[in-house]
């Protein structure tokens, strides 16, 4: 199925973007996007994120530690969904793994879940939302 858009311009590529189907379309949007590497972490893991954030002018590093609920999606438009206790209340954040403002992912805990989605996280609380650490 081709994709007529309103616009007809040429890409700095050559690429004539007005006449491109959806499939194509998304595929060259998604070579564009740049993904950095970060270690290795699965849902379970205890991870910190240093996060970039814009204050007017101004830009500083916040660092979010929680626990990774889960990874979804895969090369540039993958996801993950974390989860830390903030003051008595629990705080999910997702945050795409290509995104720009990730300025490092540190790994401080692995941990033992059979399952790669643990939603299951969010009903416990206290020593019950405990998570095994994987011995080395």
């Amino acid at each position: 199925m081709q994709v007529k858009l309103l616009f007809r311009s040429k890409h700095k590529d050559g690429l004539n973007i007005g006449m491109m189907s959806k499939n194509e379309l998304l595929k060259f949007i998604e070579d564009q996007i740049e993904v950095k590497e970060f270690p290795k972490f699965k849902a379970g893991d205890t991870i910190t994120i240093q996060y970039k954030i814009k204050e007017g002018t101004k830009e500083r590093l916040q660092n979010f530690q929680g626990v990774v609920l889960q990874r979804a999606g895969s090369g540039p438009t993958e996801t993950f969904t974390m989860r830390k206790i903030s003051g008595g209340t629990g705080v999910e954040r997702i945050f795409p793994v290509s995104s720009p403002f990730i300025e490092k992912i540190t790994v401080n805990k692995s941990g033992v879940v059979r399952r790669a989605r643990i939603f299951y996280l969010r009903g416990l609380t206290g020593k019950k939302a405990r998570i095994k650490e994987k011995r080395i």
